[in-house]
Parts: structure tokens; sequence; C-alpha cells
């Protein structure tokens, strides 16, 4: 009968010990997404800040969030395929379009996102509009993951072929245009910090999973 009662204890201190990895776990991945507030304060508005100028001082990575207020049924949040669209203001056939007056978009993938406003003179005149860089997951924990509705800027661009010089004229070399209207991202930073993280949390599990066993 003792040895029935000291087999349950330790099937008792294994289940506790299972449910603390797994919370564990679950609090290491949640804490790696970010949720930012556009501009820093969360308002969506003509001549508010500098969007691109606040997103260039962020760094955004795959599963981070952006949050929108702005006044539903005097504004909206588009979302836009492409660089045409974003310089043009384009609302016609768009990725999403918000008008519930707060939205928390979320970045499932790398790449380009462009927003802009549902108000074509705020997003023309009054720079309500924004581009988000969202940097490549080195650590593949999102790679299966994919968002249909947007595609990432494409960094090709395609030329023409130069016409065959005249006889008699002096073959000149173009300059080459930039690829990318958008400079590159910094690269992301280093694993090793998350790398330290997930070490703590074990051995801060192994430590607990040990007092479990000793009482």
């Amino acid at each position: 009968m003792a040895h029935t009662f000291l087999t349950s204890n330790h099937q008792n201190k294994a289940i506790c010990l299972l449910g603390l990895l797994v919370l564990t776990l679950s609090m290491l991945q949640t804490s790696d997404a970010n949720q930012f507030q556009v501009g820093g304060t969360g308002r969506w508005g003509p001549d508010s800040t500098d969007y691109n100028q606040w997103a260039e001082k962020n760094r955004f990575q795959i599963g981070d969030t952006i949050a929108f207020d702005y006044t539903a049924g005097n504004d909206s949040l588009i979302v836009v395929h492409n660089k045409e669209d974003y310089d043009n203001c384009t609302t016609d056939s768009p990725v999403q379009n918000f008008t519930d007056g707060h939205t928390v978009y979320t970045f499932h993938q790398s790449g380009a996102y462009y927003f802009i406003s549902g108000n074509k003179d705020n997003c023309l005149n009054k720079n309500q509009k924004l581009i988000v860089v969202v940097l490549a997951d080195r650590s593949n924990r999102y790679s299966n993951q994919t968002n249909s509705a947007m595609s990432p800027l494409s960094n090709s661009t395609e030329t023409s072929p130069s016409p065959a010089p005249a006889a008699g004229s002096v073959e000149m070399n173009p300059t080459p245009s930039p690829t990318s209207e958008i400079p590159p991202p910094p690269p992301p930073p280093s694993a090793a910090s998350a790398n330290l993280v997930s070490f703590i949390a074990y051995i801060g599990a192994f430590a607990a999973s040990s007092l479990l066993l000793v009482f």
C-alpha cells in the first residue's frame, strides 16, 4: 500500500512538472511578439506625425501587431498592394479595408506593408500614410504560416534593353538606377538573447521539478 501511495505521489508530481513546462514554453512564445502604437501614440489621423519617420526607428518582426485609433465614419485604414497604390492613394480593390475605429493589424510574414487613409485628401495632401518593413524570421518559427492577402515588396526591377548605338557614335554606359525604393532594413538581432531566455526558463523549470521530487 505504501508503494502504491508513493507511485501515485510521483505521478502527481510528474503531471505538475509537465504543466509547468507547457506554461513556460507558452510564455516564451507569447513574449516574443510586440504591439506597436502607430506613430508612437496610436492615433491615425492627418498631419499628426511623420509615420514613416517613426517606422524607420522601430524594428518590426513576424508576429508583431500595430494598433490604429481613428474616428469611425470619418476615417478608415486601408492596406494596399504595392508602392504605386501607396503613392497614388489608390483605394480601389485594396488588400483590406478597416472602418471600426480601432484596428490591430498582425504581421504574418516578412516584407513591406502599405497603409493609407481611406480619405484620399488626407492621404495625398496630409501625410496620412505609412510603410512598414517587416524583417525576415531567422528562427523559421513562422515559416509554415502564409498570408495570401499580402505579398512582400519585390526588390527586382524590369529593365528594357538599350538601343544599339549609331555608327560612329560613342557608346556610353548608363548610370544604374536604384533597385529598391525602400532602404534595406538593418539585420535582425542575434538569436543569442532568445536562446539565453530559453536556457534560463529551462533551468527554472528543472529547479522547480527538483523541488517537487524532493518534497
